[in-house]
């Protein structure tokens, strides 16, 4: 029996050890608090600081895994080469991982090194050299910390006013011990998609019908399938996506991040070496496989026949209406009434205003209008906690 040390237990990762259960594979889930989802659903479970190389040394040697798979940023990520060498799979690979938890990393491998169309971009340690680089990109400007997640410090900056207050959110907002910023160019885009990407040991790269989403905050707030884009646009997506899954090697689904402009130009925008939020959309039966069965299959070498679009579908996100230490009280019952619906809870311990604390699921025949299927998601998720999917956190 093939045994993992799942990185970070969110909700992705539980879905993810979900379908290695069912694959008899041994799971130990590991995050930096207890009962975090994915921890609910494994064999196993170690609480600790991740970003603490030593400690995360010794859980390493404790479980001796096969497989190392990563799900969080916030990881002493150079002490993955050193497991590598030793003969443990980490996935996709300890380069991957070591440049996607970055965003400094993967932006100039896409830019520089592959050619890929990007926003235009700057880096910034201090306010100085922060106003420096906004005044080169221009109003408006996005602004992230080099290292973060759903959305964490991330704003929007319309004019020099706001630059100070923008520069501290994205530092305060910043993971791990990475202390800097990105700033880019705004892009006048049309929508946004992601392109579920999967790279195999023994296959073809093969791709997943693109996923439309919106994001709010930078951080995930819906997603549908189908993603109608032209025949032009989506191989433009796939072959960026291609280069850059390529450059940095190993076997994993990555979630590649797309800007489609009014012009129909694709900008590559970011990537995750693992399953994406925006593809929680495959829970609703929208693919054949869903994206945390196509990861376990690429992990694990295992065939993968097809991935094929079975029914149109969307998501909406569930979110907390309050901070509470301890479960919340989810209404379940007025989204359960709809047919062809489903609701995933993440089962997370503790609640924050605007945390993401599950999902509703709509799908139907593959000619369902979508827009309808999205207003009817965003309408149920509303009802389980009484929060909009797009309050502001």
């Amino acid at each position: 029996m093939k045994k993992i040390l799942l990185l970070g237990s969110g909700e992705l990762g539980k879905e993810f050890v979900i379908a290695a259960k069912r694959a008899g594979v041994h799971v130990v889930a590991c995050d930096h608090y207890d009962n975090a989802p994915a921890m609910q659903v494994a064999d196993e479970r170690e609480v600790f600081d991740m970003l603490d190389g030593d400690a995360l040394e010794a859980i390493v040697r404790k479980h001796c895994p096969d497989i190392i798979v990563p799900e969080i940023e916030a990881i002493r990520t150079e002490r993955l080469f050193a497991f590598e060498e030793e003969g443990i799979q980490v996935v996709p690979s300890a380069k991957a991982v070591n440049y996607t938890m970055n965003r400094r990393a993967i932006r100039d491998l896409a830019s520089r090194e592959l050619g890929l169309r990007t926003a235009k971009y700057f880096y910034a340690k201090t306010l100085d050299e922060f106003r420096k680089a906004a005044s080169e990109i221009g109003f408006p400007c996005v602004v992230k910390p080099l290292m973060s997640s759903s959305g964490h410090g991330q704003s929007y900056v319309h004019n020099s006013d706001e630059l100070e207050a923008a520069f501290q959110e994205a530092m305060d907002g910043s993971r791990g011990d990475v202390k800097e910023v990105i700033i880019e160019e705004f892009i006048d885009f049309d929508s946004e998609f992601t392109l579920l990407t999967v790279t195999q040991k023994n296959g073809p790269t093969l791709f997943c019908p693109p996923i439309g989403h919106v994001q709010k905050g930078g951080d995930y707030r819906e997603s549908w399938q189908p993603y109608r884009i032209s025949e032009s646009a989506l191989r433009q997506a796939q072959h960026m996506a291609a280069e850059v899954t390529k450059a940095l090697g190993g076997a994993s689904i990555w979630g590649v991040e797309f800007f489609l402009t009014k012009s129909g130009e694709v900008i590559f925008s970011e990537l995750s070496p693992r399953p994406h939020d925006t593809g929680m959309v495959t829970l609703g039966h929208t693919t054949n496989l869903s994206e945390f069965e196509l990861h376990l299959r690429a992990v694990l070498g295992l065939p993968i026949a097809g991935i094929h679009l079975e029914h149109a579908g969307c998501s909406a996100v569930v979110l907390s209406p309050e901070e509470k230490d301890g479960p919340l009280d989810y209404h379940l019952d007025e989204a359960l009434t709809e047919d062809y619906t489903r609701v995933r809870i993440f089962g997370k311990p503790k609640a924050h205003f605007g945390r993401r604390m599950g999902v509703v699921l709509c799908y139907g025949d593959l000619d369902a209008d979508v827009d309808a299927l999205r207003n009817k998601a965003k309408r149920l998720a509303t009802t389980i906690l009484g929060v909009d999917p797009y309050v502001e956190k």
